[in-house]
């Protein structure tokens, strides 16, 4: 791990990468914003405008329990932006106007099988359905961005963030009917169930997949297609059970959601807190490998492994340098926790050569923006050593 020369970016720079980055925003834009309209139309027809109104405001309460949760557990190496608002929006809007077409289809043919379509459609139809649209969503982040796909943790927050932009227009879509049919009763019922009890049901289902999809990534074994297929089953047979529940009685569904959802909720909630600490030890370990190697101070690996120490280094460099020094900080962190994944990647054997090239890139960047924040710095200046 030591400093070789400046490492060039190779290939040819031409307009090529702008111009289809433009094309594919420019694609995404619009079909969003068509699935959007469509599914406007789709909910006011259902529910009325006030009822879509009412449906919004309190289905929007889920999204400020759901989200922050999922950004937390992404909060040490956190992902781009553009790919987690792709994450929700894809949820939110994309799957659920494939599931509204998919789903309806589905029942017409257990109709037509003398088969009762409200049950057979919620059982049969749409677990399969919608855990296979979200997980589309969650592949195709993993296909386009594989580099921001680095494993468990990745997995878990853009298939948490892509369950929550699902449920999010499905709450809309039955509080809003619910106030159409029995009004403030009906909705106070579903906000009751769906928003207060159980906000986190679409994101346990969907991220058995993210985390399957999380241990293959940038792995080259049979495991590869399996383990994905295996997440994406456990993630239809919960939803299966859950859908089995609220369709048989109340009783019936009450003794799943305390027997089954209640202990799978507390396995939830610990496997999001293992996945956060497991990725803390990740940048400890191979942070501490390169402070070795003179790259960083002790001081520094403290910094960076804790995010409350992360922010009081930025606050210090803002006092220090101004906004210019902050600046250089935040990004000292960020290609800090990405070398961490660059280093990962390498001591795993993935042949791939953007890894060392990557390596060496963010070494001699990490080197500039210390400057930034601490001048005269030859090994880098720590919270602790402020």
């Amino acid at each position: 791990m030591t400093a070789g020369p400046p490492v060039r970016p190779v290939g040819n720079r031409t307009v090529r990468p702008l111009l289809r980055g433009l094309l594919v925003a420019g694609v995404s834009v619009s079909v969003f914003a068509l699935c959007a309209l469509v599914m406007t139309l789709v909910i006011t027809e259902t529910a009325g405008v006030r009822g879509a109104v009412l449906g919004l405001l309190a289905a929007s309460t889920a999204i400020g329990i759901v989200v922050p949760v999922f950004l937390w557990v992404d909060r040490l190496e956190a992902e781009p932006l553009r790919w987690m608002l792709f994450a929700f929006l894809w949820g939110a809007l994309v799957a659920t106007l494939g599931a509204a077409v998919l789903n309806e289809l589905g029942m017409a043919v257990f109709a037509g099988l003398q088969v009762d379509p409200l049950v057979a459609g919620a059982v049969l139809v749409a677990p399969a359905v919608e855990e296979a649209l979200k997980a589309l969503g969650v592949l195709v982040i993993f296909w386009v961005a594989r580099r921001e796909f680095n494993g468990v943790v990745d997995g878990i927050a853009y298939a948490g963030v892509t369950a929550a932009g699902f449920a999010f227009v499905e709450n809309v879509l039955y509080l809003g009917s619910a106030y159409a049919e029995l009004g403030g009763e009906g909705l106070a019922g579903v906000f009751l169930l769906r928003v207060l009890m159980s906000p986190f049901a679409h994101p346990m289902f969907t991220v058995c997949f993210g985390i399957a999809l999380g241990f293959v990534a940038h792995r080259r074994s049979v495991w590869r297609l399996l383990l994905p297929l295996g997440g994406y089953l456990a993630a239809v047979a919960l939803h299966t059970l859950w859908n089995f529940a609220a369709v048989s009685t109340a009783e019936g569904w009450l003794l799943v959601y305390l027997v089954v959802q209640v202990p799978l909720f507390v396995g939830f909630v610990t496997l999001l807190v293992w996945a956060r600490r497991r990725e803390g030890r990740m940048l400890r370990d191979h942070l501490t490998g390169y402070g070795l190697n003179g790259w960083f101070t002790p001081a520094e690996v403290a910094m960076l492994i804790s995010p409350a120490e992360r922010r009081r280094a930025r606050r210090w460099a803002r006092q220090q340098g101004g906004r210019r020094a902050a600046r250089a900080m935040t990004s000292f962190q960020d290609e800090a926790v990405e070398l961490a994944v660059a280093r990962r990647h390498i001591e795993r054997g993935d042949d791939n050569p953007v890894w060392p090239r990557r390596e060496q890139q963010l070494l001699h960047a990490l080197t500039g923006n210390r400057a930034g924040f601490a001048p005269g710095s030859a090994g880098g200046v720590g919270v602790g050593e402020q």
